[in-house]
């Protein structure tokens, strides 16, 4: 098993610099990290300093709240994969779900997978903020708008990932897409627990951390 192909090493605090970055860049590079994560305004530096490697460059749109408007993650994601993107990660509109308002979420997936063509879309439903019926769900309007993973969380909410979501988000999906466990994941033991209980993919500032 190459754990660290599982990883997607991620830098999404506001206060990131270039120093930052670069530090991500190197440690990608010196794992061979599946993917960097990182805010938009990065990518294009990203993509300069990857170039000759196989680390691939993740995004996030509508980021952290969920709250923009279906078109503004349209554009964020045309933008995001114009500038070299690989993987763009979109948080759900959560008070839409929560109002119950299943098809406006669904949609919404739809279009921003249109948007993305051939390129990866993650869905972060943010697990912290839903009951069980809330995950349920929101996963099964992942897989009805073709999203390629249902991602645990954005890492700056309540809580991030636990080993219950993303069992819980497995026997909703199976096999039909695929699960990024993401935020508080710290730990060799906690990647595997993660792994086991059916991440197909970890979101992790501490990459190198979870290898040992």
């Amino acid at each position: 098993m190459e754990l660290n192909k599982y990883i997607d090493h991620t830098y999404l605090k506001a206060e990131g610099t270039k120093e930052h970055i670069d530090k991500l860049i190197e440690e990608a590079k010196e794992y061979k990290f599946k993917t960097i994560c990182i805010n938009p305004s990065w990518i294009e530096y990203a993509e300069e300093q990857l170039k000759g490697s196989k680390v691939e460059i993740c995004t996030v749109i509508g980021f952290p709240l969920g709250a923009n408007s279906t078109e503004s993650k349209i554009f964020e994601a045309r933008d995001a994969i114009d500038k070299g993107a690989d993987e763009v990660d979109m948080v759900i509109n959560i008070g839409k779900l929560k109002d119950g308002d299943v098809d406006y979420v669904t949609a919404e997936i739809k279009a921003v997978k249109n948007a993305c063509q051939n390129k990866v879309l993650k869905v972060i439903i943010e697990t912290a903020l839903l009951n069980e019926r809330e995950i349920t769900l929101a996963s099964n309007a992942v897989l009805e708008g073709g999203g390629d993973f249902v991602k645990t969380s954005t890492g700056f909410s309540t809580r991030g990932a636990t080993v219950e979501d993303v069992k819980l988000i497995k026997s909703v999906v199976g096999d039909y897409c695929k699960i990024k466990a993401s935020g508080g994941i710290r730990t060799h033991d906690e990647l595997m627990a993660m792994i086991n209980a059916g991440a197909d993919r970890i979101g992790a500032s501490a990459g190198k951390v979870l290898l040992k």
